[in-house]
């Protein structure tokens, strides 16, 4: 029952069909200038989203760069801090002759009149 049949119509050559044959042939390029258009369009989008995705990619790398900078600079201000605390008691220190005197002893070996200096090994 699936027979196929013999096509053999002929077209009619009318004024009508002539502009029924030219408005899909307009329809149709049309609708080709409409899907160039807009994969133009598509490719330009594509281009700007992927070159902004790519600059904030960039911008968060350089962010996590200075972030890295920045904590390792306030650990090293933080150990200057404490040196300068010591230094600064080190500097009060020094104003005391006692100290002095026992500094000379320590680091010297200096001694007074009669004094005798045992070294004992440091642990």
């Amino acid at each position: 029952m699936n027979v196929p049949r013999n096509m053999n119509v002929t077209k009619l050559s009318s004024m009508y069909t002539a502009k029924q044959e030219e408005k899909k042939q307009r329809a149709a390029r049309r609708r080709k200038a409409v899907a160039v258009r807009l994969a133009f369009w598509s490719v330009l989008l594509a281009l700007f989203a992927s070159s902004l995705m790519y600059l904030l990619h960039s911008q968060a790398k350089a962010i996590d760069a200075k972030r890295t900078e920045e904590r390792k600079m306030q650990e090293q201000l933080a150990e200057l801090q404490r040196q300068e605390k010591q230094l600064k008691k080190e500097i009060k220190r020094l104003h005391d002759d006692d100290y002095i005197a026992e500094l000379a002893r320590k680091k010297y070996y200096l001694s007074k009149d009669g004094e005798i200096i045992f070294v004992l090994p440091e642990k």
